[in-house]
């Protein structure tokens, strides 16, 4: 009965605290306290205070309301406001509670408080896996596999059709004709999967607080596609005037400076997609982040004309967010939304902040693609 009690109260503080994540998602999702807490499947959420509504009792004959000297009328607890008096205290004060909850669960939270509706991967876009699946039943096989009620029945039958089974004393023995097992047959199934392309300015232009807007936003869009797929693989493409392929720690960090060509990281984003994730193989979302900067001669006309015709075709959808930045133009988001707008499979959502990056998720991951 205690344990049944104890998994309650579980149950209902978990409860209360994704009542408490969904009711505050927005403040989560602009801070990046959570991406330096995560583990391998865990994320360690802090919460300010959590009461449970409990009764407190005083001291007896402590004094209260209707106790005491006082008149009818007299205001109750006020006394002469002393500040700074008195001796440092030797109690501990509040501390920020936090919580582990599973990447699944703050899936789950995204999903529902954003409104995400599931993605209906492509068809042709699946890696086929070997799955065993139980079948039948046969007369051989190792014991782990064997089938009792299969094996108790062969053996009740065997004994009624022999005479051997006696009512009085219904003692049923198999021997080793009456054993059953388990048979398995290998089986193709189908599993979708995915490959992220972020891609991210690193020109002069690009600072340090653009750089933690992307990490964070980084974070969200993980968590979501993350439970949408079986597998994620993600790859880091850095630009100024040139783009390279770089891992992780690399694409946070990097500092570089000089000018921007978008256009050396769609190619070689065009040429990492040609050459390690063919369409008819995976589910490809590029994600590109800039200050909106980006270099004369045509280069944005070029960078339409590869989206539309290389990148496109192969992709779930391509995802642009703009930072803002104190040296950046801005002016690539609207020259994308007035050249390619009209196209489903382009998103451009600008992140002038942190507050911001609730709703570029829901502009990036809303339309289920």
């Amino acid at each position: 009965m205690s344990m049944k009690r104890v998994d309650r109260d579980l149950n209902r503080f978990r409860q209360i605290v994704r009542g408490k994540i969904k009711k505050d998602l927005r403040k989560y999702m602009s801070h990046g306290e959570m991406i330096g807490r995560q583990g391998k499947r865990l994320v360690s959420i802090p919460l300010p205070s959590i009461d449970l509504p409990q009764f407190r009792y005083g001291a007896k004959q402590g004094g209260g309301v209707g106790q005491g000297e006082g008149d009818v009328g007299d205001p109750v607890g006020q006394g002469d406001p002393q500040p700074g008096q008195g001796e440092a205290g030797a109690e501990p004060g509040q501390h920020v509670l936090e919580v582990d909850m599973t990447l699944e669960e703050l899936a789950a939270i995204l999903g529902e408080e954003l409104q995400l509706p599931n993605i209906q991967p492509k068809g042709r876009k699946n890696l086929i896996s070997e799955k065993d699946r139980y079948v039948g039943i046969r007369r051989t096989g190792p014991n782990s596999l064997r089938h009792f009620k299969r094996t108790y029945r062969e053996a009740l039958r065997r004994q009624i059709s022999s005479g051997e089974y006696d009512q009085a004393d219904p003692i049923v023995v198999p021997i080793r004709e009456d054993m059953r097992y388990r048979s398995w047959k290998e089986t193709l199934q189908p599993e979708s999967n995915a490959v992220i392309i972020y891609i991210m300015d690193v020109s002069g232009s690009m600072g340090t607080e653009q750089k933690e807007l992307v990490r964070i936003t980084a974070f969200w869009i993980e968590t979501w596609l993350r439970s949408q797929y079986k597998e994620i693989e993600i790859r880091y493409i850095v630009h100024d005037a040139a783009a390279k392929e770089v891992d992780h720690e690399t694409f946070y960090h990097i500092r570089e400076g000089g000018g921007t060509k978008i256009s050396s990281a769609y190619k070689l984003c065009n040429r990492l997609i040609d050459e390690r994730y063919p369409a008819s193989e995976w589910n490809i979302y590029p994600f590109h982040f800039s200050d909106g900067d980006n270099w004369g001669g045509g280069d944005t006309r070029e960078c339409v004309e590869l989206l539309r015709n290389e990148i496109l075709p192969k992709v779930n959808q391509f995802c642009y967010g703009q930072v803002r930045s104190l040296y950046g133009s801005g002016r690539f988001a609207h020259d994308l939304e007035e050249l390619l707008g009209v196209d489903e499979r382009v998103v451009v959502s600008e992140i002038a902040e942190r507050d911001d990056i609730y709703d570029t998720i829901k502009d990036f991951l809303g339309k289920g693609k």
